[in-house]
């Protein structure tokens, strides 16, 4: 094996995936055990006036997030899947997490939710 760019970037690519697991399953573990609502749905540094009524959408998030990417490491660590499989399944896992965790800060801070309480 040479060692040139792309497998400098798969390198990162792969190193990056534990430390992004355990944030992901430990904001998912505060949520649920230390009923920590301080990260859940942030905007602009932030949290919504009522944290705890969407608490569980983002600890669903970042619970089924993470649990995915360790499973994509041990797969990857097993030899089980080739890098075109696991970068995808990696990649789109990130790309979608951040997506809903934008989404759902988005409808926390939602304007038209102040006018009812």
């Amino acid at each position: 094996m040479v060692f040139d760019i792309s497998v400098a970037m798969t390198w990162i690519l792969f190193l990056a995936l534990f430390p992004i697991s355990f944030v992901w399953l430990r904001r998912a573990w505060r949520i649920v055990m230390n009923r920590d609502f301080s990260e859940v749905a942030v905007k602009r540094g932030e949290a919504p006036p009522n944290p705890e009524k969407f608490a569980p959408y983002e600890m669903a998030i970042n619970l089924v997030s993470g649990v995915i990417i360790v499973c994509v490491i041990g797969a990857v660590l097993g030899g089980y899947w080739e890098y075109s499989t696991w970068s995808a399944i990696a990649g789109s896992t990130i790309w979608c997490k951040f997506i809903a965790s934008f989404a759902l800060s988005r409808h926390a801070h939602a304007s038209w939710l102040k006018g009812k309480a």
